[in-house]
């Protein structure tokens, strides 16, 4: 899985699908964590939908979560502040690894 600690949290890739009928994590491709969102990807509707969603999913602030490269792109490089890769990998929903 592409999860790397930094001195501020964790970095981790993943790939984003804009307009599914739900937010969910659906899993891992190649270690890139999948994520489905509601929103379309217009004026940045879609990476602010996935901050919340992040934010929401792993209990923390949405402003602990940025997007750090691809923000026009379906692959995303994500910044989660104030948590290891090990609480990561906990908070993950099980059965989506």
């Amino acid at each position: 899985m592409k999860i790397s600690e930094v001195e501020k949290g964790v970095i981790l890739d993943v790939k984003v699908n804009p307009r599914s009928s739900k937010n969910e994590i659906s899993g891992f491709i190649e270690g890139v964590l999948k994520i489905k969102i509601t929103a379309s990807p217009v004026e940045g509707a879609a990476n602010r939908e996935c901050i919340k969603f992040l934010a929401k999913t792993f209990n923390i602030s949405p402003s602990s979560v940025s997007v750090i490269k691809g923000e026009t792109s379906r692959q995303k490089r994500i910044l989660i502040e104030g948590v290891s890769r090990d609480s990561l990998l906990e908070m993950i929903p099980k059965g989506k690894s």
